[in-house]
């Protein structure tokens, strides 16, 4: 005999996503909106009822991936009879709005990173040809209110949100602009968020905000009083059965507290890893930047982690051809990189964005030059990686398996500093911490000897 059934036929999603572990999250974020709908995720958009294109405005290249991608999706669109949804959502979206859909009128749905929680809602006013297809008000703390409180993990690894939006306005940066002013999750919620995602095996969480240390949330509901600071926060969700690790980014060094620094000292559970941006080593620039502290108050908030906590990896950001950069200001810049010692950086040309006050500055530096100074300062980055990761090889080091490698019988974690490590080992160790021995070093990871599993590793 056969039987009906009253379930709906799932929908397929897709959702391609661009720029910072923010984004990523966000998109995690989305499709958790979306489940209630009945969308499931695919693995291609050509099989996708609905396609989320989340974007990245900080560099002029990932928003023209960006039109790229959405010229592609509307040939798709086109051979699919019209079945697809296109949706643009994040700081492209916040940044271009209607513009964008001008430019690719395919798109059916625009909403800003304040906005996600929204989309059931446009998508229902879509279907019924009614409404505004576009949704860009900043309003942080209701899309906070209205995310589900907890949350399908997908690994032993996850991020976490705990503040959104900058009010630094760096004279280079869209993200005041696009994500709105600082605001901190209540703790309450963190804390829930933590705790599901934990009973699902998480054994590392990551902070995330654009300005994560600028955190100040609601203390818990049972404790009151003042708003927590990152340092408290991170002394509390230590306390989490099962979570081991925590990290946090992306930091500012004008919020490096001495509580937060206190943190790294006396909360086992923070790695031994801080990703501070500096962006520059002048202190003409930095001004220009309106960074708002100098070289030598971030070289001091370096030495205070350090002995804090010996031995912390220290990772940073930094932006080259900054208009009005001289040689004298480049070169301060790669002293500033001796002098520290990075684990690992990340470097970019400066790209100028509409509506920034670095987009009005004179003195703009060449392509030639900017290229010339970028090559001049990653090859100093990437000897100083290489040598950091050398230095771990005979090290006996804790790792966290992530999954399996790319050959028979390896599997992938990765180390306290955030470095990749592969190792041979049975695929039951997945989602495990193992203690394991660095034999070999490259630029981007080590490679390890099983040591020892952990009681209950297998």
């Amino acid at each position: 005999m056969t039987g009906t059934s009253d379930e709906k036929p799932m929908k397929g999603l897709f959702i391609r996503t661009y720029g910072c572990q923010m984004n990523v999250y966000d998109s995690e974020r989305i499709r958790d909106v979306l489940r209630p709908l009945g969308y499931a995720p695919v693995d291609a958009p050509e099989s996708a009822d609905l396609v989320v294109v989340n974007t990245c405005h900080i560099r002029e290249k990932a928003t023209e991936k960006v039109y790229s991608e959405l010229g592609q999706l509307k040939r798709m669109k086109e051979a699919s009879g019209g079945r697809m949804t296109i949706a643009v959502a994040g700081c492209v979206a916040q940044a271009e709005g209607e513009e964008l859909i001008r430019r690719q009128p395919a798109v059916d749905l625009v909403l800003g990173p304040q906005a996600y929680h929204k989309l059931p809602e446009m998508i229902a006013r879509a279907s019924r040809a009614i409404g505004d297809r576009l949704e860009t008000e900043f309003d942080t703390v209701e899309k906070f209110d209205a995310l589900p409180k907890t949350r399908d993990a997908d690994g032993p690894a996850a991020f976490v949100s705990v503040q959104e939006g900058c009010d630094k306005f760096c004279t280079f940066c869209v993200v005041p602009y696009t994500r709105g002013a600082e605001m901190s999750r209540r703790v309450d919620d963190i804390v829930l968020e933590t705790r599901s995602l934990a009973s699902q095996g998480v054994r590392e969480i990551t902070l995330l905000g654009q300005n994560v240390n600028a955190f100040h949330g609601p203390a818990p509901a049972i404790e009151g009083g003042e708003d927590w600071t990152l340092g408290q926060l991170c002394r509390h969700l230590a306390k989490i059965g099962g979570i081991e690790r925590i990290r946090y980014t992306t930091s500012h060094p004008r919020d490096m507290n001495d509580d937060l620094i206190a943190a790294h000292g006396d909360t086992p559970a923070l790695m031994p890893f801080l990703h501070l941006p500096v962006q520059s080593g002048s202190d003409r620039i930095l001004k220009a930047m309106n960074r708002g502290h100098t070289a030598g108050q971030y070289r001091d908030i370096i030495a205070r982690v350090r002995h804090a906590r010996p031995g912390i990896a220290i990772a940073s950001d930094f932006i080259v051809g900054f208009p009005g950069e001289s040689d004298a200001d480049f070169e301060a810049t790669m002293q500033l990189v001796r002098d520290i010692g990075y684990a690992i950086a990340y470097s970019f040309k400066y790209s100028s964005r509409p509506g920034t006050p670095a987009a009005e500055m004179h003195g703009h530096v060449s392509e030639a030059v900017k290229d010339e100074r970028l090559q001049t300062l990653q090859a100093l980055l990437r000897l100083q990686q290489t040598e950091f990761n050398a230095a771990q090889i005979g090290k006996t080091l804790p790792v966290l398996v992530t999954g399996k490698g790319r050959n028979a019988g390896q599997m992938h974690g990765r180390s306290p500093y955030l470095q990749a490590v592969h190792f041979d080992g049975p695929e039951s160790l997945n989602g495990q911490i193992v203690d394991v021995r660095i034999v070999g070093a490259s630029l981007n990871s080590l490679t390890a000897e099983l040591l020892q599993v952990r009681e209950g590793a297998l």
